[in-house]
């Protein structure tokens, strides 16, 4: 059992969904998963619903607000880099071509944070911890493995993220095409790719979530029969593992992966 207790500055910690639909996420994440799920009020920001595996917590899940809604924005994944100090985390992204989409802020004593975009678009958040330090548990069934990275222009990204979180870049040669692994320290931490031309104009660079699970196949079928789409079907990495990309009910990507190895 990947158990966590601290996170080293620079390594992704966390992740949550914004959703349209909380409750309906929460059957489809907790049927699919196994979670265990918590409201918990969030003050203005309505419920953030946490998520458990034996106990220990994993993900969580919020309803978007009415306004943004309104302005269109899609259900999402974020994934959240632990830093340690946020303030000057975000003066780094925006010294090296970033935007600042909310500039530091308390998230009661949980920790403080802020969301950013690199210079390519891509838009993630950084996490400052304080009584909260992210997933407690990771790379078993449920939980997150791994994050990726698509973009238009790796090498402008490669640049950043090293910039911003001191990362090494390490470009792997693959069947696909290179695939970048970004290290922080002598840790593999994320990977990244560039964007296909087969994806067409409507998706823009992003930061993918992948969570473990037992079996692939069996896994992309259970979210079939609870409402999602896939937008990738069980594909095999040599090496790594097999792989599918689904899309949930209320419109959110993430990727279940079955690794050949689990993440050191």
């Amino acid at each position: 059992m990947s158990e966590m207790t601290e996170y080293t500055p620079g390594t992704f910690s966390w992740v949550d969904l914004g959703t349209t639909d909380g409750e309906a996420a929460k059957k489809f994440y907790g049927n699919l998963f196994g979670w265990d799920l918590t409201d918990f009020p969030a003050g203005e920001a309505g419920v953030y619903t946490m998520a458990q595996l034996n106990g220990k917590d994993v993900a969580a899940l919020y309803q978007m607000g009415e306004e943004q809604q309104a302005q269109g924005m899609p259900p999402c994944w974020n994934s959240y880099v632990s830093v340690a100090n946020a303030a000057e985390s975000a003066e780094k992204v925006k010294q090296l071509g970033g935007n600042v989409l909310t500039e530091p802020f308390d998230v009661m004593d949980a920790g403080r944070m802020a969301m950013v975009q690199d210079p390519t678009g891509a838009v993630f958040a950084i996490w400052e911890p304080k009584t909260h330090i992210g997933a407690k548990l990771v790379n078993e069934p449920g939980t997150l493995t791994w994050n990726e990275l698509a973009t238009g222009d790796t090498a402008k990204a490669g640049e950043f993220y090293a910039g911003v979180f001191g990362w090494g870049v390490e470009v792997q040669k693959m069947p696909t095409g290179d695939y970048t692994i970004f290290n922080n320290g002598d840790r593999p931490n994320a990977g990244m790719m560039p964007m296909l031309e087969e994806w067409g104009d409507d998706i823009p660079p992003h930061w993918l979530v992948y969570f473990a699970v037992d079996d692939c196949d069996a896994s992309v079928e259970k979210a079939k029969e609870l409402g999602a789409k896939i937008a990738m079907p069980a594909t095999d990495i040599p090496d790594v593992g097999r792989f599918a990309v689904v899309q949930d009910p209320q419109g959110a990507v993430f990727s279940i992966i079955k690794m050949v190895a689990a993440p050191d």
